[in-house]
Parts: C-alpha cells; structure tokens; sequence
C-alpha cells in the first residue's frame, strides 16, 4: 500500500499541483444535477463519494456521473461513522455492497476511491479498502459546508463556504464539499468555480476523459502518487464527510 500524507496513508493532497474537488454523500436528485451542470460549464472534473443507499435510490444519476467524465468514490452504504471499528470482513462486505449498488447503475464503473464518512480513518479501514482496489481519499479543505450553527443565514453560510475555500485553497488541495442536501454549497460553488478555475488546474489526477460513445463511458482513474507528509489525525470525527 503506497503511503499517503493523510491519516493513516490516505490522500490528503493530489501529489501534483492538481486542485481536487470532491463531492459526498450523495447522489441527491435536487443537488447533483446543479452540480454536474456547473461542472460541465468549467469544463472541470470532479470526485463524487457515493452512499450505497443513495446509489441504490438514483441509479440515473450515477450515470450521469459517469457520462460527464467524473470519477467515482465508495463512501460506504449507510454513511457508517464507525466503519472503522468494525472487522475487516464487515468492512469489506459494507464496501462490496455499496460498489454493487454503485454498478448495478453502470456495470463495470471504476471505482478507485473510498472515503471514511467523517473522515474516521483507521489502518484496518484504509488496508481493506486498498485491498478492494481504493486508495483512501482524505482532504486538506474543508469548509464544513454541511454545518449550519444556530443564527446562520443562508447568506451568511454561502459567504462563509466561499471565504474558507478560497482562503484555504493552494495547489494539490483536495476539497471536501457535499451535493446531498445542501443547496448553499450549490450556490456557494457558483461563485467558486470560476475563481477556482481561474487561479488553479482543477481536476483529478490520473483521470481520463471518456471519448463520446452511444453507451455509456467508464472513466479510468488511477489514484494519484501523493507527496510524503507526516500524518495527522482527522479534524473532526463527526464530520458528516
């Protein structure tokens, strides 16, 4: 298993200096489509961390994730926060039935990514997921744009969201957002992307983009090298990730 510069040899930068943007949680039937639409208008690929639940309930989108040339990550069946716990057969079954549910919508969909929910990386979590072909993706920005404190206007967050991002942004990021159910994050990226494509490369290292076909397209994404980097802990256990 390759070291990585996250917790517990997971990705915390690209490993070049391409900015990552990736999306959790979903996919959503209301956010998702926004997203992948702003995303095409860049011309920018991105990584989309699925819920097995959430794959199984919108197959339609999955491939529209996969149409539009993005790459897929397994984010567990049920938003597990203490997967990490668990043995490495139960680890193993909960990530086998999430990558099932994700190619019953895109039979043989690559799927080189997983991501603990929460960012609860363990050394078990992250072995196993390698061992299934995933290399474990953390992130160096986090807006904790799922966090709405008491008070918070919808202004105030979209503001908020956008000030963290750009001020924590440099080459090699990877940037954690969620398209479930989070319409201030869609608004905050409308404002994001084209300052994010103006002053970095943004995409995902290693990724090809489909050639146009009538069936649908598997992109092919090789996880990246990362630089070397001590480790660190997660910023938040309960992050909803």
């Amino acid at each position: 298993m390759p070291a990585g510069d996250g917790p517990f040899n997971s990705l915390r930068t690209t490993g070049s200096r391409v900015v990552m943007l990736s999306f959790d949680d979903g996919p959503d039937p209301v956010q998702t489509p926004k997203i992948l639409a702003m995303l095409d208008k860049y011309q920018v690929k991105a990584v989309f961390c699925l819920v097995g639940t959430q794959a199984r309930r919108h197959p339609d989108l999955v491939r529209q994730i996969v149409e539009g040339g993005h790459v897929l990550c397994n984010h567990t069946w049920n938003h597990d926060l203490k997967i990490g716990g668990k043995k490495a057969d139960q680890i193993k079954a909960d990530l086998n039935r999430t990558n099932a549910a994700i190619r019953a919508a895109v039979p043989g969909a690559e799927i080189p990514y997983f991501r603990a929910p929460g960012g609860n990386f363990t050394d078990r979590l992250v072995k196993t997921a390698y061992g299934d072909g995933m290399t474990s993706l953390y992130w160096e920005v986090d807006p904790r744009d799922w966090e709405h404190p008491e008070g918070e206007t919808s202004e105030q967050h979209v503001k908020r969201v956008i000030a963290q991002v750009r001020k924590e942004t440099r080459p090699g990021a990877i940037v954690l957002s969620h398209d479930f159910n989070q319409p201030d994050t869609t608004a905050a990226y409308e404002q994001l992307l084209p300052w994010l494509v103006e002053n970095f490369e943004i995409g995902v290292p290693g990724a090809e983009t489909p050639e146009p076909a009538p069936s649908t397209p598997t992109p092919s994404a090789p996880a990246p090298t990362p630089s070397r980097a001590p480790s660190a802990s997660p910023s938040d256990a309960a992050a909803p990730a």
